[in-house]
């Protein structure tokens, strides 16, 4: 039986799918399309009437797709050090030209098939088919899939087009290309950057820009050592605010349009404002979710956030919650019995192995300050400036503990299960002192273990496992301990 999909759901997946789709077609038809960073003012490039990706976006998708580790080898190949972050190894080569495509056969134009791949046949009563000949079970030749190689857009377009056999091949190995969105998304004519989010992004922009030959527009906003943003930092980042619309003046041929502005400004509030209030229902005790559904839809947040779309869907999703609430059903597949915060960036490309041992021991993330941090809420333009300044990693030490034993103590976890992340330097070199901190101050257990967001090669199951299973020991042991002081 299909898994049932609510309309708020729905409508965020459209959001998505069109804003991918919208991009294609603007490249189609010779328009400018840029990229750019995940909190880089999305306000401004609405304004323009701009068609925008999201590289970490697009990288957490081709990760999640499983091939993050072809395309983070792609990127060593041509020279990136494989300590860099896993996004912008994989962006830096999807930059280059570089693709994870299906392998086939160049006479034939027929795929190759990995006979590793496929799920087992079932018959019209849902067993499982054995092939007599091999004793084994058979596989669905819909779930069978060719192997993955690696190509190269330039390559494949400098192809020549003489006979009408090097036409098909051409063709063939255009779509042979894999099909779903993040690894289709047009070539950047410009890239937006803002380095808020972290210390990588302005080299990770600047090689794109290099690489394609196209304007980088950048918006510098420094670590704040202090927990409110000085104004000499708000006029800081203001100025570079104006600088950036007059770039992009001189980019698209237009005049700034303010009403458009202030229609974004308007739009990005509203979906702000919603995304928080979905991000708040897990306060509920049982969850009404999975603390998975918010790292899902994190790509809504980002993806469209300044579009009046993406707020009336998350409008759609908040009354999914509610009406989840009054019925007392959930999205989580499982009875809730523990609730911890996950800290960090989720392992894209390793999430069924991530979500099964918290669902064999009852375990819902409730509690996440990755999912949060997106809903930007403002009045006006100095306030906007303030908002863009606040991100997990450019903040000092003390607003990030504040902010996550916020969220950890409305959220009611037990324990804080924390991804020390091999692609991210600045989330996890600080992060030994905050978990000190969540034990101290919390009096929760906590529970740390490697992985890495795109790249499979950095996470261990095994130890995950291990220290999934001791965190749940020591909530636990933490439990039986309070009860028993109660009585």
């Amino acid at each position: 039986m299909a898994k049932t999909v609510s309309p708020g759901v729905l409508a965020l997946r459209k959001v998505v799918d069109d804003v991918y789709a919208d991009a294609r077609e603007a490249k189609k038809q010779g328009k400018l399309v840029g990229w750019s960073s995940s909190k880089f003012p999305c306000e401004l490039a609405e304004a323009f009437d701009l068609n925008v990706m999201y590289p970490e976006n697009q990288a957490a998708g081709i990760a999640a797709q499983r091939d993050g580790e072809i395309m983070c080898q792609a990127a060593e190949d041509l020279g990136f050090d494989n300590d860099i972050c896993g996004y912008a190894r994989i962006s830096l080569a999807y930059a280059a030209g570089k693709r994870a495509s299906r392998k086939f056969d160049p006479e034939t134009l027929e795929f190759i098939i990995d006979p590793k791949s496929g799920k087992p046949l079932k018959d019209e009563n849902g067993n499982v088919v054995i092939d007599p000949e091999t004793g084994k079970p058979k596989k669905d030749p819909k779930t069978q899939v060719p192997y993955t190689v690696l190509d190269d857009i330039h390559e494949i377009e400098a192809l020549p087009e003489t006979t009408e056999k090097e036409i098909a091949y051409k063709n063939f190995r255009r779509e042979a290309i894999k099909p779903y969105k993040q690894m289709r998304i047009p070539q950047p004519d410009f890239v937006l950057c803002c380095n808020n989010i972290c210390n990588c992004m302005t080299k990770w922009y600047e090689n794109i820009a290099r690489m394609c030959n196209i304007p980088l527009i950048m918006i510098d906003i420094p670590y704040n050592n202090t927990v409110e943003v000085a104004d000499t930092n708000v006029a800081y980042v203001r100025a570079q605010f104006d600088a950036a619309i007059h770039q992009l003046e001189k980019l698209t041929g237009k005049k700034f349009d303010e009403q458009k502005f202030e229609t974004a400004c308007k739009h990005a509030n509203r979906t702000a404002q919603n995304w928080l209030k979905v991000c708040d229902y897990l306060q509920y005790k049982p969850a009404p979710m999975s603390g998975f559904d918010l790292f899902n839809h994190m790509a809504d947040v980002v993806t469209a956030r300044g579009k009046e779309a993406a707020a009336d869907a998350f409008a759609l999703l908040a009354e999914d919650l509610e009406k989840n609430i009054k019925e007392g059903t959930s999205t989580l597949p499982f009875p809730e019995k523990y609730r911890v915060m996950f800290e960090g960036i989720p392992c894209w490309p390793k999430l069924p192995n991530l979500f099964k041992p918290l669902k064999a021991n009852g375990v819902n993330v409730t509690a996440v300050v990755y999912a949060p941090a997106f809903g930007f809420v403002y009045n006006n333009i100095d306030e906007m400036a303030r908002a863009y300044y606040k991100a997990p990693n450019s903040v000092c030490i003390e607003q990030g503990v504040d902010w996550r034993e916020g969220i950890c103590r409305d959220n009611k976890v037990d324990g804080v299960l924390v991804h020390y992340n091999r692609s991210c330097k600045p989330w996890s070199g600080y992060m030994a002192e905050m978990q000190r901190r969540f034990t101290k101050d919390l009096g929760v257990p906590c529970a740390g273990f490697d992985g890495d967001q795109a790249d499979p090669r950095n996470f261990n199951e095994a130890q995950y496992e291990t220290r999934v299973q001791g965190l749940v020991e020591a909530m636990e042991a933490n439990k039986a301990e309070k009860e028993g002081a109660e009585k």
